[in-house]
């Protein structure tokens, strides 16, 4: 029989609080808040009856003077990397099981420190160092009593091998965090571990299914569930600072090379490509400016120079328009931070055989001479979805990732069927659609025209379709639009799509 895996998992309570406020305990009275619900609280909220899964009302009913503070899962995780890397330093393959809770194989480490006991004394030693004195450990059987035990109010709870049935069998059900199967298993007078694990495996899975037999083998303290050793991701970031501050973008670019430079050799040890990043610029008043960046094939060191001087243009443009009553003026840069937030295989960006191929070449050349023409110089059409033209045009600049606004696959009854006109006029410019007598052709509520249209722009009109009509947001008055579709070819064998909102007409688009 395969002896169990012995496994050690490092609980830091209250973990989202201690990344939020970024001090250890004792906390002031905190709640971290999401979609109007409490999801965690510190230790002397909950002296005063603040829960996690209450409303924000409640809450703050129990305790006016409670803060109360927007829960942020990617800061609790971002906190946590510095943690974890302290750990896999003492403790090499060292797992996140997510921001506040790590796990490890106790082997390697026990036989390193004489023994389990030994090995988590010097564990909570390091930690209590490095500032993270509420720190608990569990050693048991698998993952989950291992985090079972460490939630214990000793800093080090060790459970022998062999015991973890036992050791869980007092535990009310709540522990396996499955609402539905505890509120049900509760109802059916099954309040404790050991009551559930006494349930006969085969009736467990008829009446409950797969879920309900893995919570059931969990209950029994058969915790199977494989550990695979991670190591945390590198720290990638990189970042600058400014005494005085820089107010030139000029400046500022030339001032962040050797960080881009070092961001990039970052990337070379790791044997990664960025093809995301973020860069957060700090001004003179503590103010941070992010942005996220996208390449279509991956970064080097001139395009993260690029996104940081176009970005303060960026800046610098918005502060000078902006009301003096509205914003403070635009005053310097006293720090830039590099982020890469996403990242590839190096392998996958090698050049081919035989050099570089046509599409690395275009990307290139077009980079150079966006650089020269700014961030929007260079732009690149995709299709969205919409009733309008104007709406279905979206330009995005060379080498961001097109987000279209409206999904293009959706249905858009009143929309233009293929083929669309290939000119589309940003925005409609006015045209003059007369009739024989020369008087403007009208179209009335049923959607009939006044008279056939004879003249377009100066051209007799040849051939014309329509009216079509397009409603759209008619709820809305600021969005709303109402038109009338025509298609229509002059003498001059130029096709027009003009549409009439109101009392006049526009070019919407022209075929070629």
């Amino acid at each position: 029989m395969t002896p169990p895996l012995r496994v050690l998992v490092l609980w830091f309570p209250d973990w989202p609080l201690r990344a939020a406020l970024g001090a250890p305990p004792p906390h002031p009275p905190t709640a971290l808040v999401h979609a109007n619900a409490v999801v965690a609280c510190t230790a002397s909220a909950r002296e005063h009856g603040v829960r996690t899964g209450q409303r924000r009302r409640v809450a703050q009913g129990q305790l006016p003077s409670l803060q109360i503070l927007p829960h942020d899962p990617s800061r609790d995780e971002r906190a946590f990397l510095p943690v974890l890397r302290l750990i896999e330093k003492h403790a090499p393959g060292t797992s996140l099981l997510r921001p506040g809770l790590a796990v490890m194989r106790a082997r390697g480490i026990s036989r390193y420190h004489g023994g389990e006991a030994e090995a988590a004394r010097a564990l909570l030693g390091v930690l209590r160092e490095a500032g993270f004195p509420e720190t608990r450990i569990g050693i048991a059987d698998g993952p989950f009593t291992a985090e079972l035990a460490a939630r214990g109010p000793e800093p080090c709870t060790v459970v022998p091998a062999g015991r973890a049935r036992a050791f869980l069998a007092p535990l009310p059900v709540s522990v396996l965090r499955d609402e539905q199967l505890t509120g049900l298993l509760t109802r059916l007078g099954v309040h404790t571990l050991g009551d559930f694990a006494a349930l006969g495996e085969i009736e467990v899975r008829d009446r409950f299914g797969e879920r309900g037999a893995r919570l059931h083998a969990l209950a029994a303290g058969a915790d199977s569930r494989p550990l695979t050793p991670h190591a945390p991701d590198p720290e990638l970031a990189r970042a600058v600072e400014f005494e005085p501050a820089l107010s030139g973008a000029d400046q500022v670019a030339f001032a962040v090379r050797q960080t881009a430079d070092a961001v990039l050799l970052a990337l070379g040890d790791a044997s990664v490509v960025c093809t995301e990043v973020r860069i957060d610029l700090t001004d003179d008043n503590g103010t941070v400016y992010s942005r996220t960046w996208l390449h279509p094939t991956c970064f080097d060191a001139v395009d993260l120079v690029d996104r940081v001087r176009w970005q303060l243009e960026a800046l610098a443009g918005e502060s000078a328009k902006a009301p003096v009553d509205e914003a403070r003026a635009f005053g310097g840069i006293v720090a830039v931070r590099i982020v890469p937030t996403a990242v590839d295989d190096a392998a996958h960006h090698q050049p081919g055989l035989f050099g570089s191929g046509t599409d690395e070449r275009l990307h290139h050349a077009v980079s150079r001479v966006q650089t020269m023409l700014g961030h929007e110089g260079v732009v690149t059409a995709a299709v969205s979805g919409g009733r309008w033209l104007a709406d279905r045009q979206v330009l995005t600049p060379w080498g961001e990732r097109t987000v279209p606004p409206r999904d293009p696959e959706r249905p858009w009854p009143g929309s233009l069927p293929d083929p669309v006109p290939a000119e589309v006029f940003r925005p409609p410019r006015p045209i003059g659609v007369q009739g024989a007598d020369g008087a403007p052709v009208g179209i009335d509520e049923r959607g009939a025209l006044s008279s056939p249209p004879a003249h377009i722009d100066g051209a007799a009109v040849r051939a014309w379709a329509g009216p079509w009509p397009v409603h759209e947001r008619l709820w809305d008055r600021a969005e709303g639009r109402v038109g009338h579709r025509l298609q229509i070819v002059d003498d001059r064998d130029r096709a027009w799509l003009v549409f009439r909102a109101g009392s006049r007409w526009w070019a919407e688009g022209r075929y070629r």
